[in-house]
């Protein structure tokens, strides 16, 4: 059992965890709002997710019951309180994956990487079977770069498809810049 943002995790893997910190609610809001305090927010169709309806910080019809109607305005408490809700829920989800216990700064990462592309992509990700090696460093760097140096993750779909049937994809530096600062703060938590 555990409360948004004031308890640790009780009993087996996660034990020790917060979930919802204030500190990881600002880093999302941060990068899906422009900053790290909620404001009043119209409600908009998101371009990079195909006219997805979006909230606040990222909230979409993916991560919570409430509905999403584009043009509805939230109040700063509204989004605050959804997005506690929302974030803790996707925690959960990010737990059993988990095999060991992360570092709170590894799994506040793993938790902004699984909202902007789901738990299902994180918890299959490099990054997250380097974590359950405990191989800390490894799954931070995973979140932003391949074993080439390349960037990963940083990318969307064009809604076209490749000669051999793979859907096309497109570089957006925004999602880059996001990879990067996810890896910065997931290796605080790093002990060298």
């Amino acid at each position: 059992m555990a409360e948004v943002g004031t308890k640790a995790v009780v009993g087996g893997v996660g034990a020790g965890l917060v979930l919802a910190t204030a500190g990881l609610l600002a880093f999302i809001n941060g990068w899906e709002n422009g900053s790290p305090q909620f404001k009043d927010t119209v409600v908009y169709a998101d371009k990079l997710a195909g006219g997805l309806p979006t909230a606040c910080g990222g909230l979409t019809k993916h991560i919570t019951d409430t509905p999403i109607i584009v043009g509805e305005k939230w109040p700063a408490a509204k989004c605050e309180a959804e997005m506690g809700k929302a974030v803790a829920k996707v925690q959960a989800q990010l737990l059993r994956c988990f095999k060991v216990t992360p570092p709170q700064p590894v799994f506040d990462m793993a938790t902004s990487h699984a909202w902007n592309f789901g738990a299902p992509s994180t918890c299959g990700s490099g990054a997250m079977r380097a974590w359950n090696a405990e191989q800390w460093a490894l799954g931070c760097r995973r979140l932003a770069l391949d074993d080439a140096d390349r960037p990963i993750w940083s990318y969307v779909k064009t809604g076209r498809k490749l000669p051999n049937g793979k859907p096309e994809m497109r570089f957006v530096q925004g999602l880059k810049n996001r990879r990067e600062a996810e890896r910065k703060a997931c290796m605080e938590g790093v002990v060298p």
